[in-house]
């Protein structure tokens, strides 16, 4: 039986810390579908479609890898592709609060769903997304923390 595993977020834009925990999950699971969340608390800087291009130009190279949007419970979400498990990256302690609160809702609500928690490399443990959005709309160089295809998409946003 192929073990599936979902990896979601809303990838706004895609990390290089994001990468490194899909490389990893893609070791351990036979297929790992990345689902790109739509979040309404939160406004994207990019389109949905946008973000799903630049996860799947960025995960090429990864051949059980694929790509997928979604919206509503990521549990039921799970269960319809098959999934037997999440994976959650953790940055720092504070994190942890909130995704071991919200892996013990989805194991309330789907229990046949688990959630395996993976740390990125120390390199790219500060990362986030909304940083690497903030340094890039100052002017500074996130070169060392995206894809070359994904910095560019940025600075045509913030420069038209």
């Amino acid at each position: 039986m192929k073990r599936i595993v979902v990896y979601p977020g809303s990838f706004d834009p895609v990390t290089n810390g994001h990468l490194d925990v899909v490389e990893r999950a893609s070791r351990l699971f036979d297929e790992v579908i990345i689902a790109v969340a739509v979040n309404s608390d939160k406004h994207p800087l990019f389109t949905m479609e946008e973000r799903k291009k630049m996860v799947l130009e960025s995960t090429r190279h990864l051949p059980n890898v694929s790509i997928d949007g979604f919206d509503g419970l990521l549990v039921d979400y799970a269960m319809k592709k098959g999934a037997c498990a999440l994976v959650r990256g953790l940055r720092a302690v504070s994190d942890f609060e909130f995704e071991f609160q919200m892996a013990l809702m989805n194991r309330q609500i789907q229990p046949a769903i688990e959630t395996m928690f993976l740390m990125p490399k120390d390199t790219y443990a500060y990362l986030s997304s909304r940083i690497i959005k903030e340094i890039a709309r100052l002017g500074g160089d996130i070169s060392a923390f995206v894809p070359a295809h994904v910095k560019q998409a940025i600075f045509e946003k913030y420069n038209g």
